[in-house]
Order: C-alpha cells, then sequence, then structure tokens
C-alpha cells in the first residue's frame, strides 16, 4: 500500500489555477499571429516546418472535437512541475473529448525506440499531481538522431495510430521534437509534435518563452539551503563555503539564489567572460575578499559558484573548445598535449591533474566536457589556500581559513513544485493539448505575462525554429536550440550588480525558509 506524508496529502488537494482563455476549451480557437525571425541556415534543414507564425487562442468557435490519441515524454533532467504537465494535457485531452487517450512513454525517449509505454488514467494521475519528479513514467537522456533511431519512432507512432506527441525537456530535448517533426512530415505520418520547456537551469527562454518551469522552485529550494548555511557560518564563525550550484551553460540559478541570500562574493560566468578575467584573477578576486574580511576579525564567508563557470574563463574555455573538437577527431587522449595551441596548453599544464582527467574523460552525450562533475568549488579552494600560504608568509594575511566545498544540484531538481510551477506547468499541458488538437507541429507551448497572476496569463505557442542556431556538436555544425545566457544589461543583473558589494563585509545574509505553498 501507498504511504502518503501530510504535505503530499495536502498538495494532492491543490487545484491549480488557468488563465481565463483556457476554461472553456471548447470555444478555443487558434488563431496564427506575427511572424518570427528564422535563420536562413535553420530554414533549410527543416522545410517543411520552415517559416511558421506565432500561434495565439481565441474563443472564437463551438466545435465538437474528435478524439485524440496522444503520446508523452520526459527528456532529460527533472524539473519540479512535469507531472502537472501531464495531468494538464490529460485534462485538457478529456475536456476536448471525454474519448480521448493519453499514453506516457517509458523512461524518456528510449520509451518510443521501444514502444514502451503505459495509458494514463485518471486514477493513475491521482498521486502525482502537484508532486515534484518524474516517477509516473521515468526520464531519460536518449537522443534520437541514427537513422534506425528515426526510423523505429516513426514505426512506433504509426502503430499506436498517435495524433500527436509531447516533447516535456530542454534545448536538447526540444531540438530534438523539431527533428522528430520534420522527419514525421516527411514521411507522411499524421503525428504532430510539441515541445514543452523544462530545465531548473532556467536558460531555455528567449522573447516569448519568460522561463522554463522548475526553476522557480530550484532557486527557492537552493536558496533555503544556502540561507541554513549562512545562518550556521554566523553563529559557528570559523568557515568559508564554496557553494557550487546548478547551471552548466548559464549562471542564472546562482544569480537568482544570490539575489534570495545575499552571499559574501558570487561568481557569475557571463560576467567573467564580459571581463575576459583570467583564472588566477578571480583567485585573487576571492582572496581579497578573505583577507580583507579576516582584517575586520571574520574568518567566514559563503562564496557561490555556477557550475558552469570554467567554461566562461577565456582561457579556460578556449582549451575546453578545443578538447571538444579533438574528442570529435577521436584524438588519442595520451597525446592530446601536441595537440593544442600555446595558450590551452599553458592552461592546461596550469590545471590539478584531478581537473585534467575530468576535462579529458567525462564527456555527455554531445561530446562535450560533463561540467558538472568538474569539481571547480574544490578547485578554487585549493588555489586560494595557496594564495593565502603567500600572504601570510609576506605577513600580508594573518586570519584563518577553512572551507568547506558544497554541490546543490539534484536537491533541487524533484522537489514538491511551487504554486507558480503547478500553475504554470497545469497551464503548459492545456496549451500542448490545443495545439496538437489544432494540428500544429513544430511548436513550443508558451504561457506569457507570467509576471502577473494567472488570471493575466496569455497562451500561445512559438516555433521551434525560431530558437535555434548552428552548434558544434561532437566536431560537427548542427541545428540547436540556443541557450539564453545572463543578460549583463538586464534588470536581474543591474540590480545584482547595485547591491553586491554591501554584502562582501557586512553580513546582510537573507533566509527565505522553505517554500511556502499559500503563494507564488
Amino acid at each position: 500500500m501507498l504511504q502518503l506524508s501530510p504535505m503530499q496529502k495536502l498538495r494532492m488537494e491543490y487545484q491549480p489555477k488557468l488563465p481565463p482563455l483556457l476554461k472553456n476549451l471548447s470555444t478555443i480557437g487558434v488563431v496564427a499571429s506575427s511572424d518570427v525571425f528564422e535563420k536562413p541556415v535553420i530554414s533549410e534543414c527543416f522545410p517543411n516546418i520552415a517559416g511558421q507564425k506565432i500561434l495565439h487562442f481565441e474563443a472564437n468557435r463551438e466545435k465538437k472535437s474528435l478524439p485524440l490519441k496522444m503520446g508523452v515524454l520526459f527528456s532529460g533532467g527533472q524539473a519540479p512541475g512535469g507531472h502537472n504537465v501531464i495531468a494538464g494535457l490529460f485534462d485538457a485531452m478529456k475536456e476536448l473529448n471525454s474519448e480521448s487517450t493519453l499514453l506516457g512513454f517509458l523512461g524518456g525517449p528510449q520509451g518510443i525506440i521501444d514502444n514502451a509505454y503505459i495509458k494514463i488514467t485518471a486514477s493513475l494521475l491521482t498521486n502525482y499531481r502537484n508532486q515534484g519528479g518524474f516517477d509516473l513514467i521515468g526520464s531519460g537522456r536518449t537522443k534520437i538522431e541514427s537513422t534506425e533511431q528515426y526510423q523505429t519512432a516513426l514505426k512506433t507512432v504509426k502503430q499506436l495510430d498517435l495524433d500527436g506527441l509531447v516533447i516535456i525537456g530542454g534545448d536538447d530535448s526540444n531540438t530534438n521534437a523539431a527533428f522528430l517533426a520534420e522527419y514525421f512530415l516527411n514521411n507522411g505520418c499524421k503525428t504532430k509534435v510539441v515541445g514543452v520547456p523544462k530545465t531548473i537551469d532556467g536558460d531555455l527562454k528567449n522573447e516569448h518563452i519568460e522561463i522554463s518551469f522548475g526553476f522557480d522552485t530550484a532557486c527557492k529550494v537552493y536558496s533555503e539551503l544556502i540561507g541554513n548555511i549562512c545562518r550556521d557560518v554566523l553563529s559557528s564563525k570559523k568557515y568559508y563555503f564554496f557553494i557550487k550550484l546548478m547551471g552548466r551553460s548559464a549562471s542564472h540559478v546562482t544569480l537568482e539564489c544570490a539575489m534570495q541570500t545575499h552571499p559574501n562574493l558570487t561568481l557569475i560566468g557571463e560576467e567573467i567572460e564580459a571581463q575576459n578575467k583570467t583564472l588566477q584573477q578571480l583567485v585573487e578576486e576571492i582572496t581579497d575578499l578573505i583577507c580583507e574580511r579576516a582584517s575586520q576579525g571574520k574568518d567566514y564567508g559563503v562564496i557561490l559558484i555556477p557550475e558552469g563557470v570554467i567554461e566562461f574563463i577565456p582561457e579556460c574555455k578556449q582549451l575546453i573548445s578545443e578538447l571538444n573538437v579533438l574528442m570529435g577527431k577521436e584524438v588519442d587522449l595520451s597525446s592530446v598535449s601536441e595537440h593544442l595551441s600555446e595558450s590551452s596548453l599553458h592552461c592546461f599544464n596550469a590545471l590539478s591533474e584531478h581537473i585534467r582527467k575530468q576535462l579529458l574523460i567525462d564527456r555527455d552525450p554531445h561530446g562535450n566536457v560533463k561540467v558538472s562533475k568538474i569539481e571547480t568549488e574544490r578547485f578554487f579552494i585549493e588555489m586560494v589556500k595557496e594564495q593565502l600560504r603567500k600572504r601570510k608568509s609576506a605577513g600580508i594575511y594573518k586570519g584563518a581559513f577553512s572551507a568547506k566545498p558544497l554541490f546543490y544540484g539534484y536537491e533541487g531538481r524533484s522537489g514538491f513544485p511551487s504554486t507558480f510551477d503547478c500553475d504554470y506547468c497545469y497551464s503548459l499541458g492545456y496549451v500542448s493539448a490545443l495545439v496538437l488538437n489544432n494540428g500544429a507541429t513544430g511548436y513550443m507551448a508558451c504561457i506569457q505575462h507570467l509576471d502577473r497572476p494567472a488570471a493575466d496569463w496569455r497562451p500561445a505557442a512559438i516555433p521551434l525554429l525560431s530558437m535555434m542556431d548552428l552548434e558544434m556538436r561532437l566536431g560537427k555544425s548542427k541545428p540547436v536550440i540556443k541557450k539564453a545566457l545572463v543578460d549583463l544589461k538586464g534588470e536581474p543583473f543591474l540590480t545584482f550588480q547595485q547591491l553586491r558589494e554591501d554584502w562582501t563585509l557586512v553580513d546582510g545574509y537573507v533566509y527565505p525558509g522553505p517554500i511556502q505553498y499559500g503563494s507564488n
């Protein structure tokens, strides 16, 4: 018998809010509105879905929908709210026609290849509404890219007679959605494909997609943990915590958590790159802070580090870029140094042996460095220790340095979704159903005006191709959805920039505490 905690039961009772337009689907029609820019080189790769317009929805019809048969899957890492996307999709399909059927592919994209699925029912969904994780159907990181995989996926959706397929994932997963939409059309398959923006990193966004789901919850979970550490630091007054946070290619999570907790120092990868700061300069910056705080009798503090910071440090970025190309050429690891440029070789040799091994051995499915595996928090601690040792020998530093590394990653991926993410994801499920019900394909479900109450939200759908650019993968240039980095001219960063100086010496820590489910 399934055991449920009081919180699980309480959250199951919550009914997510919907924007008014989605409360009566029988009257909703799709309106193709404004054009969006697509790079010609991208359009050429997707002739069947190129040139599509943004879709908006209006109450302009009264029409009975035919029964729908849809498939849905999770792709990539977990993000709080995913189950509510499926719940919203299921409820919307049943509202459009009570005879509609929803199938959940097991284990992510691999489920399509293996034709492994379960039928989603109202009773099955009961224990998953407003809950964290992806355990209803599981997830996976299989990338459908070989001819055999495409053919197998096509065979599966045809055999199941699917009208549509919803892919809930990040930038790579939604890139896959675009390729599948194109492939299905090119092979005369009726199955339409729509993507849903998921990633706690917050880097799947643009002028139309305001934020990916899961970001709000993850940042609140991390900020609670950081706040707890700040309180501990202020209580014991003897440790420096170097805290690495999720965010492989962008520093959105780190920036948001800094704004919620006010640590003594926060590294923002995009700023480091813009200012062309070297690794040595960053180490000196951290060391200066520690020395200045020590002069005030403060041998403690909190420093936030984005997961992907190493890729923003100019010499490290160049090194990683060269290594990614070499890996695509399957160069013998023992002779890598012979193929590096002089500057990259200098950087490579300056890194610890442990970091060098991580750069060479750990690769993701695209052939790129697994940044999350690089223990930059420990690396910075070791380099700062060495600098402090030199300054102590010179009589410049007289403090005591005791540091502890932390990495907050998985802790934020599967927590109970915030009220915002519950509502947002439920609405995204509804939009996905509407897009597919109207025969559109190659789109991403979208909710706009998210800074307003749900009553003011505006549902839409954005062509996936409008978000795509060319990127180097396994040594080759491929179309992918472009990651959104921290905008150094945007309001969030500029606000942070104005406030952070006050946090360096004065302990103005903020303690957010746990997520409050009575509000957003």
